[in-house]
Formats: structure tokens, sequence, C-alpha cells
């Protein structure tokens, strides 16, 4: 399988983009599907955005929305491959913005795969973002029933401040990695809306001849990441509330945990994908295999920055959000040979040094919980 012409939809994002530029280092042409949204590029983008004029003049850039057919036209002609990163991400903001998550992960995705199956474009392969939110909450090991997936957490312990997972006729979960075999139960419209174009994929692309691959990555930060969104990302939600003297509310207990994966080792993973026939028609999980308390988030940034906020466990909490999920890797390193180099530690190190050299953005977090909060899905 000879790939050469790549095209990356949102491709100017935090992970299309340096995407995009290590595969220009190891000469492919890279094509950019990219509607430039301004939750994540700002507001005259074109001038502004770092993401987007750090490809700029570097790909062929499509300015265009994969809801759209023409633009799905123009892109894919002469494409040897697809990376279909462009999606709304956020879990919170996708329990409100239904529609919007629906129309453009699900639907831009069936357009895809509607004009693969019934035009006549030379793609080999197609490389799908899912997410490790398709998981819902992690998988558990219960002492009396073995391997076990709880389902979503009761408001009723919650609000009591007991924030564990529980499960039917089990004592206490112990949480182990989350392999590719584990049930599949998202607990967001994003988590479902991921699932969908990970399936599709997954099922049409092989009925047509041509090489599907799925990604579930994990939590992905990094320097360039949208220092401007505050619905997506903790690491860049906490950075620019310490940047601002802002204290950060830490929500439940501070121990929930996710697997935090640096962007260099989300590329590296990728690019396998993208070469390596063993990839083809297969599933991946893509973080560190490591879990990090929020906690642990906050305190080591505060510490990064040299900046002395008030760090609150408040208590509160948002429906819908896991308590621990972190990645078993043993497929991708077996199969790909991936092992993720980065550590949290110097992963955070890096970040932070890079945040130091950006402009401190407007805090507009606390607008992000006000919507939570009006649509009953914050307490």
């Amino acid at each position: 399988m000879t790939i050469k012409n790549i095209l990356i939809t949102g491709g100017a994002g935090f992970i299309g983009s340096n995407l995009a530029l290590k595969l220009i280092a190891k000469g492919y042409q890279v094509t950019v599907l990219d509607n430039l949204s301004p939750q994540i590029h700002g507001s005259n983008p074109e001038n502004t955005s770092p993401l987007y004029l750090s490809i700029k003049d570097k790909v062929n850039f499509i300015f265009g929305s994969v809801t759209n057919k023409s633009d799905w036209e123009k892109a894919l002609k002469n494409q040897d491959a697809i990376v279909h990163f462009a999606a709304e991400t956020g879990t919170g903001q996708s329990m409100y913005e239904v529609q919007k998550y629906v129309d453009v992960n699900i639907n831009g995705t069936a357009l895809m795969l509607d004009l693969l199956v019934n035009g006549d474009y030379p793609i080999k392969k197609v490389v799908v973002a899912s997410s490790r939110s398709i998981y819902g909450e992690g998988k558990y090991i219960s002492p009396e029933l073995g391997a076990v997936y709880p389902t979503q957490r009761e408001a009723v312990d919650m609000d009591k401040g007991d924030f564990e997972v529980k499960y039917h006729n089990s004592s206490a979960l112990t949480l182990v990695g989350t392999d590719e075999e584990s049930k599949i139960h998202p607990s967001s419209v994003y988590g479902i809306t991921k699932q969908n174009q990970e399936q599709m994929v997954m099922t049409v692309c092989p009925t047509i001849g041509i090489a599907g691959v799925a990604f579930r990555y994990q939590n992905v930060y990094g320097p360039g990441q949208s220092l401007k969104n505050p619905y997506t990302g903790i690491l860049s939600i906490f950075s620019t509330q310490i940047k601002n003297g802002n204290g950060i509310n830490i929500f439940e207990d501070g121990k929930e945990s996710r697997d935090f994966v640096f962007i260099d080792d989300v590329v590296n993973a990728t690019i396998l994908g993208i070469e390596k026939e063993e990839a083809n028609n297969q599933v991946f999980n893509v973080g560190t295999g490591v879990a990090t308390d929020v906690v642990t988030v906050a305190n080591e940034l505060a510490k990064n920055y040299q900046i002395d906020v008030p760090i609150k466990v408040s208590g509160n909490y948002r429906l819908g959000d896991i308590r621990h999920n972190y990645a078993d890797l043993s497929k991708i390193n077996q199969l790909l040979g991936f092992i993720p180099r980065v550590s949290f530690v110097e992963g955070l190190q890096k970040f932070a040094q890079w945040v130091n050299t950006q402009e401190v953005e407007k805090d507009n977090y606390q607008q992000s919980i006000d919507e939570m909060k009006a649509k009953g899905l914050y307490k």
C-alpha cells in the first residue's frame, strides 16, 4: 500500500496541525480541511491562530466543513489516505449542544463514507480519531464478580460526597487499565458520537476495500493546545485560571483520574497507524497507561508556573462525568510497537514552558459552568 497524499480533516486543530507538520517532514503531501472554529482558533484565525499559522503555506489548505458535501468532494481529490480528526469536542458541552455534535461528528462522517462508497476516489486507508470517552467508566475488578463495567454514578450518592463507583452485588472495586475489548458504554453525547464515528468507519471501509484504523485517544495535551476553549482540556483550563490569578475549583473530591498523553506520543502512534499494514482494520488505545488524579494535575501546574493560587476541592460535580479511565496499551505495543516516551512530569514541564511564552487568555471557564448549571448538568 503506497500512501503519498494525505487529507487531514480538522488538520488546523491541535492534534491535526502537529500531525501535519510531522508528515510533511517525512515527505508526505498534506491537504487540510478545516473550518477554523472560533471556539478553538479565536475570532480572526487567518491572522492570529498559532495552530493555523503553523501549517499555513505548508499544506494545501481548504477552508470548509465536513458537513458540506462539495467541501468533501474538493478535499478528497487525489488523496491516498484520510485522517479524520474534524469533530466537536468536549463532554460537558455535548450534553446541551446535542444537535451540533451529532451534525458534525456523526453526519460529517456519514457524508465522507457516502462519498467513498458511491464516488471514485483512490483512498486506501481511513484513520479515525475515536476517544476513551466511548468506554464511559473504565474497567474494574470485583472480588466477587471479576471484570465489571460500572454505569453512571448516582446523584444521590454524589450529593453526599460519595464519588466512588459502585457495582451491584460487589464489594469495593479495583481500577485496572481499559483494554480494547472492554465494554463500550459512553456516558455523554460526545462519547456516543465518537462511538458512532468509529463503528461507521470500521464497518463501511472494509466493505469497499479501504483499510480502517481507529485510535481511542486518552486525554491529549501539550504545547499548542487551545488556551481559549473553556469547554475541553483540563490542563488548558487550569493553566488559564492560574495565569489569571484565579483559584481552581476542583470537582468531586479531586481523586478522579485520567490518562494524560503528550502530543508527540499521539502523533507518533497515529503515524504508525498510517504506515503499518498491521494497523489495518484494527482499533487501538493511545495513552500512557498511567492514571493521574486531578489534584495532582492542579498542584503540578501551579508548581511549574510558580504562581500560588487557591486550589479548592469543592465537591461540585457534572452529570455524565466519569470517575476513572486509563488505557491498557498491550495491543498497540504488540501490533505496532508503540511505547509512550514522555512521562506526565516531563510533558507538563514542556507544556508549562510553552504556556509561559503565550499571551494570557481571558478566563471564560465560569461561563461554561454557568451554562451547565442553567441546564441542570452541574451540581
